[in-house]
């Protein structure tokens, strides 16, 4: 960690005697920093575990293998996933070459004794090492001088996902690996055997995901105090869909199809027809909020299955309308009707509609006439505003109030019972509509 930061000031090397005296050691360099391994006393003398090897010279190479043992805990609301893996580590140190074609398995104990690289993972927020019933470490040391460290980690890292089309999206996620310390003229980082380096993808079983494909990647990390090495796995996991169409899309489909059935009941049927709606419409508004529950913390995305519920909460909704509309048109066209009474008096009922004719035939035609110096004509809708003899605000007047017969005409229903009989084709068919689109879209685009 020193070496970072210090390592253009040529101190690095002294250290380790600087850091020992702050401690209160009085012991020489020799003393302290040469202790050999057990067994291997000829071997280690003089080795000094607070160097790299080939230091001064060329940088070390590290390459690396992982063992993905599980993934699990993908958190849309944290933007997270835990992943437990088993890291290997190997590079070659010509300090510790022995005559012999045997390897030997120390003591994980024995790792405070050698020298390490400083590898770390990048954007973890929780990490620890795996202690039951020791440290799950491993070193190996092969007659060559290569050395074979493994460590079992759990650890949480960060994922950025983009949730615009949950629940039928495609997250990319990284595992980094970077020396923390060594910049890339001391340590080199690769993989071992490329996309075959890492094991056990193909057989993870995730709750939500599938992995989709995955490789490795050879980067650099430019920081201010240097260069650094780093290795990615970066893997896609493609959310299972079947489970959010069982538990959504199917419902919310079924709940504007029953909005539906309303077309079919009469419009004197006013309670049946309220329920049906307000019905639907409080079912669709339960749906919605359970749909949210399980993301409360990522409510800032505009979410494919949101727009999927706002589209059959709006047909739905629409469904009640539709029924206000039409009642209501029904309900006037009853009031503007003259009540009709029995057989009996058929005759008198004809002949009081022909007195009321000509009554109200004779009182337009004098209203006309005493009206006449003015020049205004009435008409069944319009009325003439050309006259040259009326004031300009009393053109302007009727102008807008003939424009606005003319608007009401065109929004009067003259037969309410047309409204059912064109919703049962026209909602269907917008539905279906709106269904190819949105579909083709998060799946396609």
């Amino acid at each position: 960690m020193f070496c970072r930061y210090f390592s253009f000031f040529g101190l690095c090397l002294f250290l380790p005697i600087q850091r020992r005296c702050s401690l209160g050691h009085v012991s020489s360099l020799h003393s302290s920093d040469t202790t050999s391994l057990p067994g291997f006393e000829n071997l280690t003398m003089g080795y000094n575990k607070y160097l790299r090897p080939y230091f001064g010279g060329k940088p070390v190479q590290i390459a690396m293998s992982l063992d993905i043992a599980s993934i699990s805990s993908i958190s849309e609301s944290n933007m997270d996933y835990t992943a437990t893996i088993s890291l290997l580590q190997r590079w070659t140190d010509p300090r510790l070459v022995f005559h012999g074609n045997k390897s030997f398995t120390l003591d994980a104990r024995l790792v405070e004794l050698l020298w390490v690289p400083d590898t770390y993972i990048v954007e973890s927020k929780r990490s620890f090492l795996h202690d039951v019933t020791v440290g799950n470490r491993l070193i190996r040391l092969f007659s060559n001088g290569t050395i074979l460290y493994a460590l079992r980690i759990t650890t949480t890292v960060a994922c950025n996902m983009d949730l615009s089309k949950y629940p039928m999206d495609t997250q990319t996620c990284r595992l980094q690996l970077e020396s923390w310390g060594y910049d890339e003229n001391d340590i080199i980082f690769t993989w071992l055997r490329g996309n075959d380096s890492v094991h056990g993808m193909e057989e993870l079983r995730l709750s939500q995901y599938t992995v989709q494909r995955y490789y490795t990647l050879v980067s650099k990390s430019q920081q201010e105090t240097g260069s650094y090495p780093r290795l990615i796995l970066q893997f896609e996991l493609r959310r299972n869909v079947l489970y959010f169409i069982l538990e959504t899309y199917v419902p919310s489909t079924l709940l504007v199809m029953l909005s539906w059935v309303s077309f079919w009941i009469t419009l004197d049927s006013v309670p049946a027809r309220t329920c049906i709606g307000v019905t639907t419409v409080l079912s669709m508004t339960t749906l919605m909020i359970g749909s949210r529950s399980s993301l409360s913390k990522t409510n800032c995305f505009i979410k494919a299955i949101d727009v999927y519920l706002g589209i059959c909460f709006s047909f739905i909704f629409g469904a009640l309308v539709e029924y206000a509309v039409a009642h209501y048109s029904s309900s006037q066209k009853c009031a503007a009707k003259v009540p009709q009474e029995g057989p009996a008096n058929e005759l008198t009922k004809e002949m009081e509609e022909v007195n009321i004719t000509n009554i109200l035939n004779n009182s337009i035609t004098g209203y006309k006439q005493k009206i006449s110096f003015t020049s205004i004509e009435i008409s069944s809708d319009n009325v003439n505003c050309s006259d040259l003899t009326m004031k300009s605000h009393e053109k302007i007047k009727c102008v807008l109030r003939n424009k606005m017969h003319r608007i009401i005409g065109y929004f009067t229903i003259q037969n309410p019972g047309n409204v059912d009989h064109y919703s049962k084709l026209l909602f269907p068919l917008f539905f279906m509509l709106v269904n190819v689109f949105y579909w083709a879209y998060y799946l396609y685009f």
